[in-house]
C-alpha cells in the first residue's frame, strides 16, 4: 500500500505509532544532549514539547507546557536536567552557535 492511499485515521495512527517510538527512542538515549540534537537536526526535546503544546493549541486545547515537556522527558523537566542534562562543551557551543548564524 501507498502512504497517499492510507485513510486519514490510518495516517494518523500511524503518525502517532511514530511519534510514540520517537520519545522511547529519546527516552532510551538520554545520553544525548539537547544541544546535540540541536546541532546536528535541528530541534531538541523542548522543541517538541513546544510543537506539542503548539499541535493542541491548533486544536483549541490549552496545554501547560510543563506538562507537555513531562511528556517528552518522561518525567518533569528539572529531574531530567538534574539527573542527565550535562554543561555544553566549547565545541559544542561554537557548532551551535555556528548553526544559528547560519539560520
Amino acid at each position: 500500500m501507498k502512504i497517499n492511499e492510507l485513510s486519514p485515521a490510518n495516517q494518523q495512527a500511524l503518525e502517532a505509532a511514530a511519534f510514540r517510538r520517537l520519545l522511547e527512542h529519546l527516552d532510551s538515549r538520554k545520553d544525548v544532549q539537547n544541544i546535540d540534537l540541536m546541532n546536528l537536526a535541528g530541534f531538541c526535546r523542548n522543541c517538541l514539547s513546544k510543537w506539542y503544546v503548539a499541535a493542541a493549541k491548533a486544536d483549541n486545547i490549552e496545554l501547560d507546557y510543563e506538562d507537555a515537556r513531562t511528556r517528552i522527558y518522561g518525567m518533569p523537566y528539572a529531574e531530567w536536567k538534574e539527573k542527565y542534562q550535562t554543561d555544553a562543551n566549547p565545541a559544542q557551543l561554537q557548532q551551535f552557535q555556528q548553526t544559528q548564524h547560519d539560520k
